[in-house]
């Protein structure tokens, strides 16, 4: 995105003040109502950490133990909150520390904003010690990015920085600011971002779109909506639920929109995608009319494009225009939030309850439920499996509990049979996968929600890419509960070596520390289980447990995650062993 004519609040230039370039960044993000930061400091940094010292009352810093921990903190404090995170990180291996989760915030369209420090403007492009181009190394990760020279600028572009960050389809955005620019002085005045020339983050819903896409839904037998998470970044849970309600259409979710409607609704018929549930994927290939709603059609949730919902008119409501007609050829586009799109829709819809459609869904739930689901959460066999470790934690929670999972099988599992009572409670790494996501994410989601349960789970490949954060934990005494389910494999490669690959298990097992003894180390309570009989009690002492707390379950060391469909296959291709 191009910089572009600001337009503020006030035309007129109020009174200044005279103050560095360092402090000019504190009193901005102070403006923008930021309460929590997360970084970690060095030397092209360091004037803004000197003025962080002396704003501490005002403006808490959270130390993590390395850059990428910062961006999974400030996305877990993005998602669960709806607000902007930050995260800030010094020049050089510092910034370039933060690509993956700025990478990660992109993808899942998370509002964060990141400030780097950058070498004296006088030796930007001579190789000077930790010098790199952040701006060039993350302009494909980012919404925006600018390079700040001049400590004058900082005001508009950081009020540019947040606007863009949380308007329209979210995302991350960096700044980077020379270390002379840091400590400039300049006449300080602050106006917050309105709207930006040429910049329009949310499209005008157009009347005629929405009736044409009444009509359709009014006139189906077969319809089905699939909605994502431009429900949640819009705020539209309300309105969605009215809509599935007044026409009793059946209604799946991607992973990153669980959580929008209570898991409990009877409308709600589950997750669709590689691991979703039988039913709504089996019958994406048999309704007349599919909805699909604030999602982009991953290729994680079509299958084979070339045998998705061929069948069906395809309605699309979305903010972003880029992401229609992307993947799949859409019959009725409806631009614009989805918020004020379904609120103009909802009048325009007739009532219904499609009994016999619903019927299909629920055939089919009976298939899953005796072939995979019965097994998972009430396991006859020995070992553990994950997904009763979920169940437990599901009746200790009772759907209330906000839930971090990392990426693997456990992440799968979680997003199957976690219970959600209300919305923000599912916060995962989804487009980008990032191994390591769910530690730093879960302490920022419970330094943003700091009444609520914030469980982690964790596989036990993933927890060793951030375990380090557990210093966070210790220094902040942020009281996450941690659930790392160890099969001593990477289980979702080893899933798949086993499938399609001849149990051919190439550098997938894990020779596993003391983890236990590790997160003592850290002076963090806890505690190993590996028995079924003492599963339930130690889920307990975890979840009523006054700070943070540590539990490893053993699980069964070979156990695989059904429903599947493998890559290049239709989702009515889906495997149930």
């Amino acid at each position: 995105m191009e910089t572009q004519t600001i337009h503020n609040q006030n035309k007129t230039q109020p009174n200044t003040e005279r103050i560095s370039g360092s402090e000019a960044v504190v009193r901005c993000l102070l403006a923008e109502g930021v309460d929590i930061i997360y970084g970690y400091p060095g030397g092209a940094i360091m004037p803004v950490y000197d003025e962080l010292y002396k704003y501490q009352d005002k403006l808490h810093h959270v130390l993590t133990r390395h850059e990428q921990g910062a961006t999974h903190a400030a996305q877990g404090y993005a998602r669960i909150s709806g607000k902007v995170g930050v995260a800030i990180a010094t020049s050089g291996p510092g910034a370039t520390n933060l690509i993956t989760g700025i990478a990660d915030a992109q993808i899942d369209s998370t509002p964060i904003v990141c400030i780097t420090g950058q070498v004296g403007s006088h030796l930007l492009g001579s190789d000077a010690f930790q010098e790199t181009d952040i701006v060039g190394i993350s302009t494909p990760v980012t919404k925006w990015n600018h390079q700040i020279t001049k400590a004058s600028e900082i005001p508009e572009v950081l009020a540019k920085a947040f606007y863009i960050a949380r308007s329209g389809r979210p995302g991350p955005v960096l700044i980077d600011i020379t270390k002379d620019a840091q400590f400039e002085e300049f006449d300080f005045h602050y106006e917050k971002c309105t709207g930006i020339r040429s910049y329009k983050p949310v499209p005008t819903v157009e009347i005629a779109d929405v009736e044409k896409a009444a009509a359709l839904i009014n006139n189906a037998k077969k319809p089905l909506i699939i909605w994502g998470q431009g429900i949640i970044l819009g705020e539209a849970e309300a309105e969605l639920k009215s809509l599935i309600e007044k026409t009793g259409i059946p209604s799946a979710w991607t992973i990153l929109g669980a959580s929008a409607i209570p898991t409990s609704h009877p409308l709600n018929v589950g997750m669709v995608g590689m691991h979703g549930n039988y039913a709504p994927n089996v019958l994406t290939n048999h309704c007349d009319v599919l909805i699909a709603i604030g999602m982009r059609f991953d290729d994680r949730v079509t299958g084979n494009l070339n045998s998705y919902a061929k069948q069906a008119k395809i309605i699309h409501f979305e903010i972003d225009p880029a992401e229609v007609d992307k993947n799949v050829k859409t019959d009725i586009a409806v631009l614009g939030n989805a918020k004020e799109s379904l609120q103009l829709l909802l009048p325009r819809v007739l009532p219904n309850t499609h009994e016999a459609w619903h019927q299909q869904f629920k055939d089919l739930y009976a298939i899953e439920f005796e072939k995979i689901i019965n097994h998972d959460l009430h396991p006859s066999k020995e070992g553990l499996t994950m997904g009763e470790v979920l169940n437990e934690i599901n009746l200790q929670s009772k759907g209330d509990a906000a839930i971090v999972s990392d990426v693997g099988q456990h992440q799968m599992v979680a997003c199957r049979y976690a219970k959600f009572n209300q919305s923000r409670s599912n916060i995962t790494s989804g487009g980008l996968g990032t191994m390591g996501f769910a530690l730093p994410a879960a302490i920022g989601a419970k330094m943003a929600a700091p009444e609520r349960d914030v469980v982690a789970i964790i596989g036990d490949g993933g927890y060793q890419m951030t375990i380090q954060e557990l210093g966070t934990i210790f220094q902040t005494r942020v009281p996450v509960k941690i659930v790392v389910l160890n099969n001593n494999f990477l289980g979702m490669v080893r899933q798949w070596q086993q499938l399609f690959f001849d149990k051919r298990y190439a550098s997938t097992e894990l020779i596993n520390p003391d983890f236990v003894q590790i997160a003592k180390g850290y002076f963090i309570e806890a505690k190993k289980v590996s028995k079924r009989e003492d599963l339930s009690a130690a889920v307990q002492q975890m979840m009523q447990h006054d700070g943070p707390y540590f539990l490893e379950v053993v699980v069964e060391k070979e156990g695989n995650v059904f429903p599947m469909i493998p890559t290049g296959a239709s989702v009515s291709d889906i495997r149930l062993s």
